[in-house]
This record gives C-alpha cells, structure tokens and sequence, in this order.
C-alpha cells in the first residue's frame, strides 16, 4: 500500500467537479486515469475483473508525495486579548478520563511544543493530574500525585498567581471508594518568569505541538469526557474553583470570569459556546462525540434536547478523524453527456495501485433512464476501514474459517489514523459513532475482498454491488446511479422520475429523510427492487454542517458490536433517538416486504420455491424458469443465493398480507443465527439446522398507485446472477422483474 488516496466527493454529475487527494510513499511520481467500473471481483470462477479507461484530462503523470492524516479529537480557541492579558489565572473542568495511564494529555491548554511557551492542565506519564509551565527556555511542572481512575468523574484545576509565584494543581473525585486515595493537590512557588504567553490557540484535550504554515498540529490528545471547562483572571482556591465549575450562573457572575464554556450549546453544531462576554468560542476539530452524559446525569432524563445542562461532555478520542486534510493532486470536472455509473480514478506507480471511487449522477430532475441503482454509500461509509478482521477476537469463529487479510486489512490495521468504522471501538474501548468519507477508505475497492463476505468471493459491501453493475451492462439495461446522500439531501424527487429504483446488496442504513423518500415512491406508484438483506436496519443521521458524515446510535437492540450507553441513545447532530428503525415503529417489513432475521459467513445455500410461486400473479417472475424446484444453488459468494444475511417475510412485523412468499431457503448451517432482536429468551435451538427464522424469502407484492415491490432477502444473491454466463434462475427471476418493473404499465 505505497499509493493510496481518497475523493472529496461520492458523487458528482455533469458540469460538477470531483478533486483527488493522492498520498504517495517513497515513490516520486504517479499515473492517474478515470476508468468506470464494472465488475470488481477476481474469483476466476466468476466474469474476472472489469474496468474501462475513459479519455479524460485527468490522464497523465502527477508528483507523488506523502500526505498523513492527523487524527485525535479537540476544541480550539482562537487567541484573544482576554487570554493574551492573563496575568494570575484559574483553570478548572470536570474529566472523566477513560486511558489516565495512557501518557501525557491535555485537558485545556495555553501551550506550543516548539517555543516551550504557555501553560497546560494535562495528565502526566504516572496518570495523574499536572500543571506545566514554561517561558521560552525553562518548563516547570507540577503534579497531583495521585493517579486518576479509569471512567470516574474529577473536578480538576490548576491555578497561577502572578504576585505570590505560587503554582497549584489539584483533583479532586466525585466519588470516594475504602482504601482507595485518588484525591491529589500539590502547590508550590515557581520562578517570577515561568510563563510566557503561547503564540497559538488555547486547545481542549491536546496542545499545539507543531504547525505547517497556519494550521496547528496537535499532539498530547486525550481519551475520555470533558465537561464545563472554566477560565478566571485571578488564582481560586480549589473548592471555590469547584463550586463555580458546577454553577455556570455564579460563574459567570463571579469577578474575573474570563470564559464559562457550555458544551451543551449548539451541540448539533461543530461550535463551542463560551457564555461569557469574552465570547471565547470554540471549534470542535475530528468529531469528538457530543450529546454525552455529564458528571451531573441523573438518569432522569434520556433525552439531551429536554435537559442539556446534564449533557454538557464531550468525549474525546485520540483516533477520532473527521477529515484527513489532505491537498488535492488532481480534479475532473465531469463533462456534458458523460453516462452516469460507478466510476474511479485509478492511481499507479510502480507496482502499486489504488482504485479511487466515485459516482456520476445524472443533472438534478434530469435523469437519462427509466431504471436507477441507488448506491447505498451510507453503508459503504458505516464499514469504512472495518478493524474486525484484525481487531475482532472471535472473527474466526463467526465465519467458520480462518480469516485471510488483503494488504487494504494490513494496511489500516497498521494506520489507525486513517479512523474506523462504526463496527470498531475507539483506542479507550468506546464505540465510533460518527464515519466520514473524507479520508481514504481501503476496504471500498474494487479487487478487494473480504474477510466477512463467504466462502469463495469475499465480496461485502462496494464491490458484491458491482456484481450487479456487471449484470445491468451484460443484459443491455439503461441505468443511472444515484446515492444515499442524494436521496437524503432531495428526497422523493430524487427517485420520483424513475419506474423502477434497484438497492445495493446491504442498504442497512437509512436516515429518517431516506427512509420516507423510498416509503413515498413505493406508495405513488413506484418498483421498487429490494436486491439484498439486512436493510432499513439501522437510524442514523447526517451532520447538518459538514458534508460526508454519518452518526449511529447503537441503542438497545440489534446486532452490535458495541452498545450505547444508556442515556446516550439520542443522535448529536440532529437529536433524533437512535437504533433500529423496527424499535420506532418502521420495520423494513413494512416498507420491502422482509425484514432482518439470521445471518451467518460460512457458505451460502438456496431456495426452494413455494406455492405461491406458482400464483397467476407472480407468472411474469418466474417466466423460463421451467419447473425448477430449487433457486440458486449456485453463486460466486459462498456457492449459493441465499446467505450471508437473511431477511424473512412477517405479517406480524408489517409484511403486507397480499404479499407473496415466492420461495424460502433452507439447509443453512449452524453458523446461522437468529438475529438478538427476535430472542426474547436464549435457548439452544436458533441455528440454521434447528429454528425456522433462520431462512431467507423471495416477496413479490403489489402496491396502491401501479407500483410494486420484490425483494430477495438475501445479501449473497448478486453473486449468482453471472453464473453460467449469466444464464441460470437467479439472473432470469431478476431480469423478468426488472423488465416488468421498467414498464410503464401500471400493475
């Protein structure tokens, strides 16, 4: 992985520019073409891989260099006269520090590495609280004594008189154990010159350690929770340094408040208010997480919208990234009448290589055909750069095998800059719950495959979806691509001129916007192709600032690998309550038909068709067909059409009652198991060989106003439709449906 890169944008339609941002190690120069991609996976079982250069004038030669991604979460304050005239001072914050022994992390410094200048209330190497202090040629430090415990509220200061000299740092625990000593304060007369005035903004929870050009590199970055954090002009004593932290009303009203931050305020923002006339406002940078409990959470109230003064923590992590900030090496603008599809710029030097995707979308409100492939890159960016595969302890007993890591898996196991997924946990063990596109996503890739996606072709996620590209092409389909966040961002009239809108492989994650602009196309007479599982699963939300990010809140149910705290359940950026769409009343049995019901990653199986199969109604579907018993028995991921993840139909769960049930699939393994959601009580008998929720079903039903819907109910189904060169029951089922869902003919 010496060449890698990202895009600034998914997706991009005519007259629109898309930059590419290239990081280069140890090679000097590189070759960039754009090329549409067709068919990204190279099982010589299957189609073999295709792409197709297309004449830009992106092609040619470019200088490599090596761009690094600097992740750690933090909030800035920019200087001003206020902070620059401290003489005597008081700083003050509640921590609730999650690594204490991790090293040393700033909790709210004045300070630049360089110059030795400033001044910074951090955790020191042993874990305890210090105070630092430094004038351009001498550092003093000071420290508590007492190392901090792990997941524990302090109020936490560190003051400075200008006239005595004397220096003090102290921490004091809101809750005290037997035999246990955590409280810690140490004071002590310090050279009349020991601070100097830092040439850069004050920061929360690291310290400016480096810069290029104007922009800060921070260092020192801090695991853990921060709440009300507090600047006086004077040195307090510790317990009235306190009592101000806990009361932002006095604090503002208390002589020499220099600045009283309410992280509470404007949470869906990316801002830090300062309430005091000072208005030393704040900027989150990476995407600490916000709308976290505070030390003052009484578990009244779960909701942070109808009592944010117990929400006013951020919880900061030293892996968090939002943007990778790289500089752009090239950019297209997408000319008139280029076809919409799935498109790349492709980078190689040497022997390296790396596929740079993107999409081409038609003109807003002018599409080009009547079919349309809605990517699901919410999805793409919820496993952005998964660590399971090299983090996850029971990885091989999920699939049944051992797990062969691509150079993609090595590579970001190795560069835990490059941030995670929402399936992976922070360096302090909490979940991620914020994913941005902006940075290289490595497991997005044609040619890669994946750990999790079956015996045979690996494929999950981007590149299982170009089978299904590779399919439309081969069968002469017209088509255009649009993509999650088009659909959040313009809703039904995104899908609106379309007769038929085909999912990708897993669209489990939707936005309330998503999710009612597909509800509003089914229900105006729109067909609608369901082509995977374990869809409309999980809420979540897009920032309402910045572009390329999603937040999940893994509340109460599902499957997970890792949980919310309780409390905790409710989306920072808009504050809509997180979890599963079934928990709040929307299953996806409502709106396709078949819900989420079993999963496994061993090998894949096949279905056997049902009575209604055999219904006047479904007679188009199952047209050349013959009177062939079994569905897929046969595929590129794991040798069959139905696995990986299962849906089934439900009336109980909203599945419409005129609905048909086409075909159930059978002979799953024990590695399949019903999904948590379903298990009120755990017994032995909810694997593939033993409980009948372990199936995936083939729904066909029709919808008010001429349209309809069919869905598969499997993840593993795309992978059967090239099989004996696109000749088989899976690739006729699905061109006999999307033929007749393309006709205008209402049903």
């Amino acid at each position: 992985m010496k060449i890698l890169g990202y895009a600034d944008r998914f997706s991009v339609a005519p007259g629109e520019t898309v930059r590419f941002m290239v990081s280069c190690d140890g090679l000097k120069t590189f070759r960039a073409d754009i090329v549409r991609l067709i068919h990204g996976d190279t099982n010589p079982a299957g189609p073999g891989f295709k792409d197709e250069e297309v004449p830009t004038p992106v092609s040619g030669n470019y200088r490599g260099r090596l761009q690094s991604a600097h992740a750690g979460s933090s909030v800035v304050v920019a200087r001003g006269a206020a902070l620059d005239q401290l003489k005597s001072f008081t700083v003050a914050a509640m921590i609730w520090p999650t690594t204490p022994a991790k090293g040393r992390q700033g909790i709210v410094t004045h300070w630049y590495g360089p110059s030795q200048k400033g001044w910074g209330l951090v955790i020191d190497e042993t874990g305890t609280m210090s105070f630092m202090l430094g004038d351009g040629r001498k550092t003093t430090t000071l420290a508590a004594g007492k190392p901090l415990l792990k997941r524990e509220w302090y109020c936490v200061g560190a003051s400075y008189d200008a006239e005595t000299q004397e220096a003090r740092v102290w921490q004091q625990p809101l809750a005290s154990y037997p035999g246990i000593e955590h409280a810690g304060e140490t004071r002590e007369i310090v050279s009349p010159f020991a601070i100097d005035k830092s040439e850069w903004p004050l920061v929360m929870a690291a310290w400016v350690a480096d810069a290029v050009g104007d922009r800060p590199i921070m260092e020192g970055h801090y695991n853990g929770k921060i709440d009300s954090p507090r600047l006086f002009d004077r040195a307090l004593e510790p317990a009235a340094a306190a009592a101000l932290v806990r009361d932002a009303a006095a604090a503002l009203k208390a002589p020499g408040a220099v600045a009283v931050w309410d992280f509470a305020q404007e949470m869906t923002t990316i801002r830090v208010r300062d309430l005091s006339t000072n208005r030393l406002d704040g900027q989150v940078v990476n995407l600490p997480a916000r709308a976290m409990k505070g030390y003052n959470w009484t578990g009244a109230e779960m909701n942070w919208q109808r009592a944010p003064e117990q929400y006013g923590a951020i919880h900061f992590h030293d892996d968090d990234l939002y943007d990778a900030g790289w500089h752009s090496d090239f950019s297209l603008r997408v000319p008139d009448g280029f076809r919409s599809g799935v498109y790349a710029a492709r980078v190689r030097a040497e022997e390296h290589e790396d596929y740079i995707p993107f999409y081409v979308r038609p003109r807003r409100g002018s599409p080009t055909a009547d079919i349309a492939f809605l990517a699901p890159t919410a999805n793409y960016m919820a496993y952005a750069n998964d660590h399971n595969s090299v983090d996850g302890s029971a990885a091989e007993m999920v699939i049944g095998r051992l797990v062969v890591l691509q150079p993609q898996d090595l590579y970001i196991g190795e560069h835990r800059e490059l941030g995670g997924a929402l399936y992976d946990s922070h360096s302090d063990g909490s979940g991620v719950c914020y994913s941005s596109r902006l940075r290289p996503i490595l497991n997005m890739r044609p040619k890669y495959s994946s750990w999790l996606g079956a015996a045979g072709s690996g494929l999950w996620q981007f590149n299982a979806d170009l089978h299904l590209i590779d399919w439309l092409e081969k069968k002469g389909f017209r088509y255009d691509v649009i993509t999650d966040e088009d659909l959040h961002a313009e809703g039904y009239d995104l899908l609106k001129p379309y007769r038929a809108v085909l999912t990708g492989s897993h669209p489990e994650y939707h936005s309330k916007q998503m999710l009612d602009a597909i509800q509003a196309y089914t229900q105006r007479g729109g067909r609608v192709m369901y082509l995977g599982a374990n869809g409309f699963y999980w809420r979540i939300a897009f920032h309402g600032e910045l572009p390329g990010v999603i937040e999940v809140r893994r509340a109460e149910d599902g499957i997970r690998t890792w949980a919310a705290d309780p409390g905790e359940y409710y989306h920072s950026f808009t504050g809509e309550y997180g979890g599963l769409w079934r928990r709040q009343g929307r299953p996806p049995n409502l709106l396709v038909g078949a819900g989420f019901t079993a999963q496994g990653f061993d090998v894949c199986s096949y279905y056997r068709r049902k009575p209604d199969s055999f219904d006047p109604r479904a007679a188009f579907i199952f047209e050349g067909v013959g009177k062939d018993e079994l569905i897929g028995n046969f595929g590129l991921v794991g040798n069959g059409a139905a696995g990986l993840e299962l849906d089934r139909a439900d009336p109980k769960l909203g599945t419409p009652p005129h609905a048909l049930v086409l075909a159930s699939s059978e002979g799953h393994t024990d590695l399949y198991m019903v999904v948590c959601e379903e298990i009120l009580v755990n017994t032995p008998d909810l694997t593939g060989t033993q409980s009948d929720l372990v199936r995936a079903d083939l729904v066909f039903y029709e919808m008010p106003g001429g349209g309809a819907v069919f869905t598969t109910g499997s993840i593993a189904w795309m992978g059967s439709l090239s099989h004996n060169d696109y000749a088989n029951n899976v690739s006729r089922i699905t061109e006999n449906v999307l033929r007749r869902f393309a006709d205008p003919k209402p049903f």
